[in-house]
């Protein structure tokens, strides 16, 4: 953890570049998303209805605070599923798995609950579909991400993955009349449609996903970030390094105008020195990231003069998903009522 440089509220005035009064705007929609909201709420109630030990290969989400907070609770969290004992109970995580990971939890006789959010789902169902019908995929997203492993790994002889414009621009396909592009669901939605631009100028024939495979959190976290960045001295995008849409909220900050953007994991990271220049602060936070996290961060702010957040709302999120089947079979012949229902509400 990166330490508090501890300046007091007088200290940082008297150094300020500015007199007057200090504002934050707080963008909506932020925060949690449906699917990772599901995962998260999966993991508990395995808990509850299992006891611990709960496995979870990966992490369930990209962020240190879940991870860790669940860590107390009894679940164990692994890079594989050959790691786990056999018979155990194992959770795969929001972000999917590939067919061959569901094999070897087979194989080692698992008991699985699949926490992937549907819209990922969608991807890999996708990409099985489009290779069934002899297309070649382009596959836009980060080498590496779990993500993208898994849907590399539903049709991997049909694709390949484009990390980026350039990329983009030297990527060679044996049939460019049977091509399709997909994409990660947590992208930069401007850094995608420069790819498939490119894309498209090489591969005219180049074939559109049925639908948008950016998640609709993940556009709208970035259209609410586009809209205060431009009033805002600086940004803090409350979010972890492995979480893709978290960097991708800092990068587009800066983009569309904002002064400056830092992305941290709690509140206790931000450097009181960032509040000389910044008259006007923007706070955001990436999909899975709970709002207790932003709660701190605004509460820091007020103690160094900061007035209360104006929401800046871009849009309404009202998406639940139902909980994983596996968890919701469960939770019936335990006698539970409500097994429907996948999240909460912040």
């Amino acid at each position: 953890m990166v330490p508090r440089r501890r300046r007091s509220p007088e200290d940082v005035a008297a150094a300020s570049t500015f007199e007057g009064e200090r504002r934050v705007l707080l963008a909506a929609p932020r925060g949690y998303c449906a699917g990772v909201d599901r995962a998260v709420v999966a993991v508990e109630k395995a808990l509850e209805r299992y006891g611990p030990p709960v496995y979870v290969r990966k992490e369930i989400v990209h962020n240190r605070h879940v991870v860790d907070t669940l860590t107390e609770k009894g679940v164990i969290f692994v890079e594989e599923a050959d790691e786990v004992p056999e018979e155990a109970l194992l959770v795969f995580s929001a972000h999917g798995v590939s067919p061959q990971v569901k094999q070897t939890a087979a194989d080692r006789n698992l008991q699985t609950i699949d926490a992937t959010c549907p819209l990922v789902t969608k991807v890999h169902r996708e990409a099985v579909r489009f290779a069934k019908d002899d297309r070649e995929i382009l596959l836009i997203g980060h080498d590496g991400h779990e993500e993208v492993e898994g849907t590399y790994g539903e049709a991997p002889e049909a694709t390949t993955v484009v990390n980026n414009p350039e990329e983009a621009r030297t990527v060679e396909v044996q049939n460019p009349d049977q091509l399709v592009w997909l994409s990660q669901t947590t992208l930069s939605v401007d850094e995608t449609m420069e790819i498939v631009q490119i894309l498209r100028e090489r591969f005219p024939n180049l074939q559109d996903p049925p639908s948008d495979d950016i998640c609709y959190a993940t556009s709208n976290r970035q259209a609410a970030i586009k809209k205060i960045s431009p009033e805002s001295d600086l940004v803090i995008v409350v979010g972890s390094a492995n979480s893709s849409n978290s960097v991708r909220l800092k990068e587009v900050a800066l983009e569309h105008g904002a002064a400056r953007a830092e992305r941290v994991d709690f509140a206790n990271q931000i450097d009181e020195a960032w509040f000389e220049d910044a008259r006007t602060i923007g706070v955001t936070s990436g999909a899975s990231v709970p709002e207790v996290l932003v709660d701190e961060v605004l509460r820091l702010l007020a103690d160094y003069g900061y007035g209360e957040a104006a929401e800046v709302v871009t849009a309404e999120e009202d998406i639940v998903f139902s909980l994983p089947k596996e968890i919701r079979k469960a939770l019936q012949d335990a006698g539970h009522e409500d097994t429907g229902r996948g999240g909460r509400t912040r």
